[in-house]
């Protein structure tokens, strides 16, 4: 699903951040993505989304060079990927309900085919009472959740999450990551990036451990 081949990226004219990255991921697997801060785990990560470019080296997602995509093709690949950002990135003008469909309203379904789905998944996440507020009301921990649930609602064939358990208490935390391995066990490929040890330590998943811009894998 994924490849990458001695890639390095700087920004600008600065020194790289990322050097001589080489691994793959392969479809349906779950992995954490760690490291200390500064290490370049967003880098990696937006390199993931498609909102980057590589200095150097091979990237191909779902067997496309990125690097010699159209601005066109890259959204169209970004559509088969979930993204959960640190940001939220939620839209202000629209309910906790409408941001979490938007994956469908983008695709063209009728809210008739997705509604009970949508209604469903919030109430899990413990939203129910909030599908009709608008982010700016809603609470950090709040805002987390319904970022996770517009990530996976469509079921993505590969979902990134930028330290999703990052906002609320560890119960919850356990709930969502249970969220994510069974999405995983549904065909989904899943990259966690966290600096959570001990939730890592309860899973049997690899590790991609970035250190100075240079990435170790612990399968």
């Amino acid at each position: 699903m994924v490849r990458f081949e001695n890639v390095g990226l700087r920004y600008g004219i600065g020194p790289e951040v990322l050097r001589d990255l080489s691994f793959q991921i392969d479809p349906h697997s779950f992995q954490f993505l760690t490291g200390p801060s500064g290490a370049g785990k967003t880098s990696l990560l937006r390199l993931l989304f498609l909102t980057l470019k590589p200095t150097r080296g091979l990237v191909t997602i779902f067997n496309h060079d990125i690097a010699t995509l159209s601005k066109d093709s890259l959204a169209t690949l970004r559509r088969r990927i979930g993204v959960v950002f640190q940001d939220f990135r939620l839209l202000d003008h629209m309910t906790t309900y409408e941001n979490v469909a938007l994956p469908f309203r983008v695709m063209g379904k009728d809210e008739s085919s997705y509604r009970g789905e949508v209604t469903e998944l919030l109430s899990w996440v413990g939203l129910g009472e909030r599908m009709g507020s608008l982010p700016p009301v809603l609470s950090g921990g709040e805002k987390q959740r319904a970022a996770i649930a517009r990530a996976v609602i469509a079921r993505p064939q590969l979902l990134l999450a930028d330290e999703p358990t990052g906002n609320v208490d560890p119960n919850l935390a356990q709930r969502l990551l249970r969220l994510f391995v069974e999405l995983n066990k549904s065909g989904t490929t899943v990259v966690i990036a966290t600096h959570d040890i001990a939730l890592m330590d309860q899973y049997d998943a690899r590790r991609l451990v970035l250190h100075e811009g240079r990435l170790h894998v612990y399968d």
